[in-house]
C-alpha cells in the first residue's frame, strides 16, 4: 500500500494513525477531520470543560509539532461527502477527491436530534468541543438547566451544572437513569446519588415540547408538566455518522457492519464509536461507544490493515464521573441480565456487581471501588475468554 486515509480526526482516528506509523508504515497517510480543533479528549467535555475546570488546551491529545514530525497529512475542517470503493476515492466537500489503498473509517456518532425545538437560542446538543465551550458560556450567566436525557452524557452534565450552582431538572422517558447502560437496579442507585445532590430527577415522562419563541424558555413533558428553563441540554443519544457512506457497498446496520477483525470491505476498516463488529468472546455482533474501546479497536484496526488478521475480542472497559463517586466497569451490561452485589453493599456506596446471563458471568461494575474491579475483571475474563 502506498497511500492511507484515516476519516474521522478523533481518538481512534490519530490512535489509527499513529499505530500505523510505529508498525512501519512509512507512505502517504492522511488524516481527515470535519472540525476545525486537532484531535481532543472527549470525556473531559461533560465534566472538567463544562466546569470550566479545565482550559480548552489541556484536552489536546497531541502539540502541533508532533504531527509534523510523523508526516501524517493533517486536513481539518475538512468532511467526507461520499465513498467510491470500486475506485478507491474518497469525495470531500471542498469539492475535491482523495483516493486510497487502505482506509479506516473512525468518523464516530453525531448527537440524535428531537423533531423540533433546537432552533431556540439556548437549545443544546453537547459532542463536539465547540458544543461544550457554548453551552459552558450560558451556564455561566443561566440559573435553571433542564437536561433531556438521562444517559452517560446526561448524567454527568447534570452532575456538572450542580456543581456550577444551577437548579438542574433530568428528564428520561425510562424508568431510572442509566437503565439502558446498566439496568433498573443500578439506574436506581444513579437516581438517588442525583436527587442526594439537589437534582428533580423526572423519569418515567417524555417531552412533548420544548417551548419559547427565539429563545428557550420551558421543556412540557408528556403529563402536562411545564418546567422553566433558561438552558435546556438534549442529551438522548447518538447515531453512527455514517449517511456519508451511502451507495458506498459498505454495509451499514447500527454502524459500520464489519468482520471481527473490524474489516468492513477488503482494504476498509473501522474503529471508535461508528464500528460494529462481531465480537467472538462474548459471541454476538457489538457496537462500543467508549474512550478505551477507540483507543483499542483503532490500535487493531490499523494492525490488521497492515495484514495481522487478529480477531478484535476486548473486555469493553468504561466509566462515568458524577460527584465524588466513581462507576466503572468491565465487560457487557445488559439491560436483561441478572445482576448481584458480590462485595461491599450498596446502601454504604461501594460495591461491586456481577451480570450473569443464563448463569455466565458477562460484566462486573463498581462504584466507589476500583481497585476491586481488576480483581473483578480477571474472574470475567475466565468467563469469556
Amino acid at each position: 500500500m502506498d497511500r492511507i486515509v484515516v476519516i474521522g480526526a478523533s481518538a481512534a482516528g490519530l490512535t489509527a494513525a499513529e499505530t500505523l506509523r510505529k508498525e512501519g508504515f512509512d507512505r502517504q497517510l492522511t488524516l481527515i477531520g470535519d472540525e476545525l480543533h486537532l484531535p481532543y479528549d472527549r470525556p473531559p467535555l461533560s465534566k472538567q470543560v463544562l466546569t470550566g475546570m479545565w482550559d480548552t488546551g489541556k484536552i489536546a491529545l497531541r502539540k502541533e509539532e508532533v504531527y509534523e514530525q510523523s508526516g501524517i497529512d493533517m486536513r481539518l475542517g475538512t468532511r467526507a461527502t461520499g465513498l467510491d470503493t470500486g475506485a478507491r476515492v474518497v469525495r470531500l466537500d471542498d469539492g475535491s477527491e482523495i483516493g486510497y489503498d487502505g482506509l479506516i473509517i473512525t468518523t464516530g456518532v453525531r448527537p440524535r436530534l428531537l423533531p423540533s425545538g433546537h432552533d431556540l437560542t439556548g437549545v443544546h446538543v453537547m459532542r463536539t468541543l465547540d458544543d461544550a465551550v457554548a453551552l459552558r458560556a450560558e451556564l455561566a450567566t443561566s440559573a435553571r438547566l433542564v437536561v433531556i436525557g438521562a444517559g452517560f452524557l446526561g448524567c454527568e452534565a447534570a452532575a456538572s451544572a450542580r456543581k456550577l450552582g444551577l437548579d438542574v431538572t433530568l428528564v428520561d422517558p425510562l424508568p431510572q437513569p442509566m437503565v439502558r447502560q446498566f439496568g433498573d437496579r443500578i439506574g436506581g442507585l444513579i437516581a438517588q446519588l442525583h436527587t442526594s445532590e439537589g437534582v428533580d430527577v423526572m423519569t418515567g415522562v417524555g417531552v412533548q415540547a420544548i417551548l419559547g419563541d427565539s429563545r428557550v424558555t420551558g421543556v412540557r413533558l408528556t403529563d402536562g408538566t411545564q418546567l422553566d428553563a433558561d438552558v435546556v441540554l438534549v442529551a438522548i443519544g447518538a447515531v453512527p455518522a455514517t449517511d456519508w457512506l451511502a451507495d458506498s457497498g459498505v454495509l451499514i446496520g447500527d454502524g459500520v457492519l464489519c468482520d471481527a477483525t473490524c474489516q468492513a470491505l477488503p482494504g476498509v476498516y473501522a474503529a471508535g464509536d461508528v464500528a460494529s463488529w462481531h465480537h467472538e468472546g462474548l459471541g454476538e455482533r457489538v457496537r462500543v461507544e467508549h474512550r478505551m474501546n477507540a483507543t483499542e479497536q483503532a490500535m487493531a484496526a490499523a494492525r490488521n490493515l497492515l495484514g495481522a488478521n487478529t480477531p478484535f475480542k476486548p473486555i469493553p472497559y468504561f466509566w462515568t464521573d458524577q460527584y465524588d463517586t466513581k462507576i466503572a466497569a468491565f465487560g457487557l451490561l445488559a439491560p436483561d441480565a441478572d445482576v448481584t452485589v458480590e462485595q461491599g453493599e450498596a446502601a454504604e456506596g461501594k460495591f461491586i456487581a456481577h451480570y450473569t446471563r443464563a448463569g455466565k458471568l458477562i460484566g462486573v461494575l463498581a462504584w466507589n471501588m476500583p481497585r476491586e474491579l481488576r480483581k473483578a475483571r480477571g474472574l470475567l475474563a475466565e468467563s469469556i475468554g
